[in-house]
């Protein structure tokens, strides 16, 4: 300790630096140390932190407040760029269902935190940091302390949070993934059976994309232009391929080639809507114009031109400055119909038809600059940063409470990142940010956030503890954790009969807690349970955020 006051006094940055490093290589090797196979994970930076704090190693409080925020700031953005694409989809279909029993898993846990802590006399700063703890959710822990900095809250009240979500957080793993496993014991389940069974309810109404070539027998159709084929834009289906029934080589079809009777032309869709277009167009052909001798053939381009960004395929007009036909894209592990009205985004890689001069000019029109997909686009990062952080400023007022609601840096910054990757750019910027680059800044925010509020709450960590009252917050958390886990998960299992693995899924994303969903991965030996985990993840984060700011400001 001598060594480091010294250190303090010559070199004061070389100083915080030597601390904070050791605090995160030791948290990080905390987290890896497994308990009855379940591990604290970055969480473990925490109460490194938290015990360096204690034994008097901490940073100047200016440093650490700044790390704390910047960090908080960098992995939630860096979260809603991750989520965004997905966001919006999450919210039609069956996500409608799984995010509305997300929102009662919010809710109830917010009643039995408020209706606790106030039975047992807590101060609203405690509940809400219980709160963030009990359901493992680090940046409600930022937003309820931003909220009561911006209510001017004295600094006793700011570091309460950081200690109740401390002393409920480690449990809150155990209970979250022990409630899963009394749900499965209660209903008998069996895990490999519901595995199969999810699998094949995903594929319903699922199909693959197929190729069908079709024999031009409708007479009517004589001298019409594909365009023009009553039911092609209905149908779904694009027409790639054709060879004129005088014979010859196979061409790449265009919206304004004309069909003939006995043409053969090749079409791709989903096998109901071949066999709904093959109905208005002729018979299906032994023939595969994909063999067929001919100068056609195809190619797969990533969009990476600023000036195509957004643009539908129709508004591309490929088929018309290039004489090339998009018939698929490929947008990360979804595959569409290059329908006309499919609007375009960064990175989206297109299969285009035709010879090979015309690809060539396509390709560059396109761009197809793959390497482009590495780059991390700085500029835009920042400019989302700068725009979230004035979301998060503005205060939205709630009848009863004492200063207004604000999503702040928890907040602020997760929304602009989840509506900018949304939209895929941000004027001339493009917002794209590499899997490997977004968990990096991931990672690296979320440990220089939970680094800095452990080394900022420390000092008084085990004194409150190590009390009655953390005594209190512990077993308040404990029902915080699992009731709303079980009365969800039983609900959805007995009256909506949900499938395990979509029911483990929904309460680990509506917890917004890792270990959960990887406990249920390995449980169902499959990554079914992600699928609604992903579902639910954003709109819950977002509710959690929220709810601490108001239990944060009760009273």
């Amino acid at each position: 300790m001598t060594l480091l006051q010294q250190l303090h006094e010559t070199s004061a940055v070389a100083h915080d630096l030597l601390v904070l490093s050791v605090v995160v290589l030791s948290g990080i090797g905390l987290g890896n140390i497994r308990v009855a196979g379940v591990k604290l994970g970055v969480a473990g930076v925490l109460f490194t932190g938290l015990a360096a704090a204690h034994f008097g190693m901490r940073p100047a409080a200016e440093v650490t407040h700044f790390l704390k925020d910047f960090g908080l700031v960098l992995f939630v953005f860096a979260l809603g760029m991750q989520m965004g694409p997905g966001f919006f989809a999450s919210l039609r279909q069956q996500g409608r269902v799984l995010n509305g029993y997300a929102f009662a898993l919010v809710t109830g846990g917010a009643l039995v935190a408020v209706l606790g802590g106030w039975m047992l006399d807590m101060s609203p700063p405690a509940i809400a940091g219980l709160f963030a703890g009990a359901t493992t959710n680090t940046p409600a822990l930022g937003a309820a302390q931003q909220a009561l900095l911006s209510a001017h809250a004295d600094a006793a009240h700011v570091t309460l949070p950081a200690l109740s979500y401390a002393a409920t957080y480690p449990l809150a793993i155990v209970g979250i993934i022990f409630s899963l496993i009394i749900l499965r014991v209660f209903f008998k389940v069996n895990v490999a059976a519901e595995a199969e069974l999810f699998r094949q309810e995903q594929g319903e109404g699922v199909e693959a994309l197929q190729r069908m070539n079709i024999r031009v027998e409708n007479t009517n159709l004589d001298g019409i232009a594909i365009a023009d084929v009553p039911g092609v834009h209905e149908a779904g289906v694009v027409i790639s391929r054709y060879r004129p029934a005088s014979g010859g080589e196979v061409k790449a079809a265009t919206p304004e080639t004309r069909l003939h009777t006995g043409d053969l032309i090749l079409a791709v869709g989903t096998q109901a809507h071949l066999e709904q277009f093959r109905l208005v167009i002729g018979s299906v052909s032994d023939e595969n114009l994909m063999k067929a001798p001919g100068s056609v053939t195809f190619r797969r381009v990533v969009l990476t031109n600023k000036r195509m960004l957004g643009k539908t395929v129709r508004e591309l007009g490929l088929e018309h400055l290039h004489n090339v036909t998009v018939t698929r894209v490929s947008r990360g592990d979804l595959i569409f119909t290059a329908l006309p009205d499919l609007r375009l985004q960064f990175g989206d890689m297109l299969q285009l038809v035709g010879d090979e001069e015309s690809l060539n000019a396509a390709t560059n029109a396109l761009g197809n600059a793959v390497h482009m997909l590495q780059e991390t686009k700085f500029a835009a990062i920042f400019a989302g940063i700068l725009l979230g952080v004035l979301l998060g400023l503005y205060p939205f007022r709630i009848e009863g409470l004492p200063a207004p609601v604000r999503l702040g840096l928890a907040g602020g910054p997760l929304v602009m990142a989840i509506l900018l990757s949304h939209l895929g750019r941000l004027g001339p910027m493009v917002m794209h940010m590499p899997i490997n680059a977004n968990r990096a800044l991931r990672e690296l925010g979320i440990i220089l956030f939970l680094a800095s509020v452990g080394l900022l709450s420390g000092e008084k960590f085990v004194t409150t503890v190590f009390s009655m009252q953390g005594l209190q917050w512990v077993l308040l958390g404990i029902l915080v954790t699992m009731l709303p886990l079980l009365i969800v998960g039983f609900v959805a299992r007995k009256w909506h009969r949900m499938n395990f693995m979509s029911l483990c899924g929904l309460l680990s994303g509506g917890m917004t807690d890792p270990p959960a969903l990887a406990f249920a991965t390995s449980m169902a030996r499959c990554d079914s349970p992600a699928v609604a985990y992903a579902a639910v993840y954003p709109l819950t984060m977002l509710l959690r955020i929220v709810a601490a700011q108001i239990i944060a400001q009760m009273g």
